[in-house]
């Protein structure tokens, strides 16, 4: 349910920086959307679809661009993609390892008409 919240503050940062570029229609987003984020892509374009009606980014499409998720190894500094099935580093062999990618979710871009008057 946290996609609503996310996808209201998406709608408004849009709004925001197309009101600001004196958009006339906001056609679409690129999201960047980490594999370990709890973001459902089909939920965010549910409530995207609601939300944005009647605004002038209604009908714009989102574009979601999934970041696979990666491991860093602090006894080798080796990073390496994530697996889920070993949590040790293929290098070293250590599990002294954090998380260095794949949380991620912003909006990369967007596309708009520009109010030609």
């Amino acid at each position: 349910m946290h996609e609503l919240g996310v996808t209201q503050s998406l709608l408004d940062i849009a709004l925001h920086h197309g009101r600001q570029a004196g958009a006339a229609r906001i056609n679409e987003l690129n999201l960047v959307v980490g594999e370990l984020s709890s973001i459902v892509d089909d939920s965010v374009q549910f409530y995207w679809d609601m939300l944005s009606e009647g605004t002038i980014a209604q009908g714009a499409r989102l574009n979601f661009k999934r970041v696979p998720a990666e491991l860093h190894c602090h006894d080798c500094a080796h990073r390496f993609p994530l697996n889920h099935q070993e949590y040790i580093c293929p290098k070293c062999g250590s599990a002294n390892l954090t998380v260095s990618g794949g949380e991620e979710f912003f909006l990369e871009s967007i596309d708009v008409d520009l109010d030609e008057t």
